[in-house]
């Protein structure tokens, strides 16, 4: 089948950077591999290779580029929303998750699995991206009151869309796609077992195998192993992505104020602007959890990611610096009290 370069997503923002993009120059990157990319073009899709010495990791899928006859890219556009996370491990580099997404489509179940700490974190990376965020609630049809879940879903941002679906109805599965429509592009998100794959399944008429979950805890074994493209029923496009253990906040700050937008608010009335909302005199923050306007757990997930978000950013330098100035601090203090008592 057959796009052209409006239906694989093309819009204003690209064509500012291009003056005319042709079908064999200029592609849309479905799938990044450990040594090649695979592109896609009103052409076709072909293997497309990074230049000389750029790794495959520094692109995500959904990007532009551009790529001469022999596929070598020697262009890439700039995004207009990328998706990114902290790698694991004790470096300070990010992971690219997905790049020109329009729309982010946030997946828990209404199980066990469904925690509101972690919808947060996500919610925290739409926002920074400039994704529009939709919270999906599967395997609704296997829960006494769905309805219990989507409150507490909606409760977390004013205006937020939580919708409770079954991967397996068609009208459900209609109600989603209305969220992003042809030319437009989703990400799917979320923990492994929540049902990514069978809803991705039914968003794109795939079949994918799924795997089972662990009946104790809700949780669930990765199916998706790798991030692709995928076109939807509808003509939008779906990057679906692996279950994600964790995902680690990295220059999210902005992102995670605008979760957190009530506390924002209330802190700027707090007495002193360096507040850290604990025993401070004058705090507002705490004087809204005395009077039952706040939950205490709320405040608690904010200071939690702003700490998280504020070491993960560091660079590497930055930490190793931290680290021996904490490492002087220690010696010196075990130096004053070998000296004190020795007198």
């Amino acid at each position: 089948m057959s796009y052209s370069y409006s239906d694989l997503g093309w819009s204003n923002h690209f064509a500012a950077q291009v003056a005319a993009p042709e079908s064999d120059h200029m592609f849309r990157i479905t799938a990044v591999h450990r040594d090649r990319l695979m592109g896609l073009s009103p052409v076709g899709e072909r293997i497309l290779l990074p230049r000389s010495g750029q790794p495959t990791g520094s692109f995500a899928v959904g990007d532009w580029v551009g790529a001469n006859p022999d596929g070598l890219i020697d262009q890439t556009l700039d995004r207009k929303s990328l998706l990114s996370r902290r790698a694991a491990g004790s470096g300070a580099q990010s992971q690219l998750i997905a790049a020109n997404v329009d729309v982010l489509l946030i997946t828990s179940s209404c199980n066990a699995d469904f925690s509101v700490a972690r919808l947060e974190r996500y919610l925290a990376l739409a926002h920074q991206a400039g994704c529009y965020p939709v919270i999906v609630l599967t395997k609704a049809d296997a829960c006494d009151d769905p309805q219990d879940y989507v409150r507490q879903a909606e409760a977390m941002e004013p205006f937020l869309t939580v919708l409770a679906v079954n991967a397996h109805n068609a009208d459900d599965l209609r109600h989603v796609l209305t969220w992003c429509p042809r030319g437009q592009t989703a990400a799917l998100v979320g923990s492994s077992g929540v049902g990514k794959t069978t809803l991705t399944n039914g968003l794109t008429q795939t079949t994918d195998i799924t795997a089972g979950i662990r009946e104790d805890d809700a949780k669930g074994r990765h199916t998706t192993t790798a991030r692709a493209l995928r076109c939807m029923t509808n003509g939008g496009w779906l990057i679906d992505t692996p279950g994600m253990r964790a995902l680690r906040m990295l220059d999210n700050t902005d992102g995670i104020d605008e979760v957190f937008s009530d506390l924002v608010a209330l802190a700027q009335d707090c007495r002193f602007s360096d507040c850290a909302h604990g025993s401070e005199p004058g705090c507002a923050i705490q004087a809204a959890i005395e009077a039952d306007e706040l939950n205490p757990d709320r405040l608690q997930r904010w200071q939690k990611l702003l700490r998280e978000d504020r070491m993960n950013s560091e660079t590497v330098a930055q930490a190793r610096a931290r680290d021996k100035a904490f490492g002087k601090m220690v010696r010196s203090v075990m130096k004053d009290t070998k000296g004190r008592k020795g007198r």
